[in-house]
């Protein structure tokens, strides 16, 4: 029985080894695709961002719905007031999904991982943007900086979270203010509501509207928010911007996740086997 339980052990172990392996691989050409479509249109990058923390700040503490869902997507959804704008954006990942589904084995990938990491690309675009205009516009020498000072390093849990379910009905109105027209008190009042506080509304403010600098003179106005507001402009002025980086990540980690439970064998496929009779030695 032992040699029988340890046998069982080894299979389930070797299985488990095989699904982690089939998720990396297919994320790793997500990620790929993702890029590419971030690359070839970044006037969209703002709207990106904008898509994905709409999609999440749906999230409803009281009765644990809502969340980065993929709900964005319905028609219903996308069409309301506050995600004016964002169309274009969401079109540009419904043609990536397309590409990404052609190769998938495992099964289509969902709105709701497609969404977030698409802002995983985007904000890895701006990271690498920066990096270049600090090189002079040299891209190469962008990429060295990025690689060597940057946070790519940073992204393991995000990475993990990978095979949320895509919600069937859009979620409810009215949890979403318009950013365009919101007040900061408002803003905080909303990132409060799911657990955040002025810290993260200030390392958010890329994805509260196109033009982040005019954001952050706005954001700047709240005594509360000031002092982060200035600490991550700071930041980004420095080689690594290490703690904008670090903490952009770790708030996009926790607003991708808001009330997901999470398939970790999503996109795993059956292993063809191999019939060792058939094979000539």
């Amino acid at each position: 029985m032992i040699g029988r339980s340890g046998s069982f052990t080894r299979m389930a172990n070797a299985a488990d080894l095989i699904q982690r392996r089939q998720r990396s691989e297919f994320q790793s050409n997500i990620k790929d695709t993702l890029s590419a479509a971030v690359k070839g249109y970044p006037d969209l990058v703002p709207s990106i961002l904008t898509l994905a923390l709409n999609d999440a700040m749906t999230y409803d503490k009281a009765t644990k719905s809502g969340g980065p869902n993929g709900s964005i997507s319905l028609s219903p959804e996308i069409s309301r007031p506050e995600n004016s704008g964002l169309s274009a954006a969401l079109n540009l990942l419904v043609e990536a999904k397309r590409d990404i589904d052609s190769y998938s084995k495992g099964g289509p990938i969902s709105f709701a991982d497609l969404i977030q990491f698409a802002a995983q690309a985007a904000v890895k675009k701006t990271f690498l943007d920066s990096a270049i205009r600090k090189c002079g516009g040299n891209e190469e020498k962008g990429r060295l900086l990025y690689t060597a000072y940057g946070s790519n390093g940073q992204w393991g849990l995000f990475d993990k979270q990978f095979g949320r379910n895509d919600a069937q009905d859009p979620d409810p109105e009215g949890r979403i203010p318009r950013w365009d027209k919101a007040s900061v008190q408002e803003m905080k009042d909303k990132f409060s509501a799911i657990g955040f506080g002025p810290r993260q509304l200030a390392v958010m403010s890329a994805f509260l509207g196109p033009d982040q600098l005019a954001t952050e003179s706005l954001l700047a106005s709240d005594p509360e928010v000031l002092p982060w507001v200035e600490k991550y402009q700071r930041s980004r002025e420095t080689v690594s911007q290490t703690d904008y980086e670090v903490d952009l990540i770790t708030t996009l980690t926790k607003l991708s996740s808001l009330g997901q439970q999470i398939n970790y064998e999503a996109y795993t496929y059956p292993v063809k086997k191999i019939e060792l009779s058939k094979l000539k030695l």
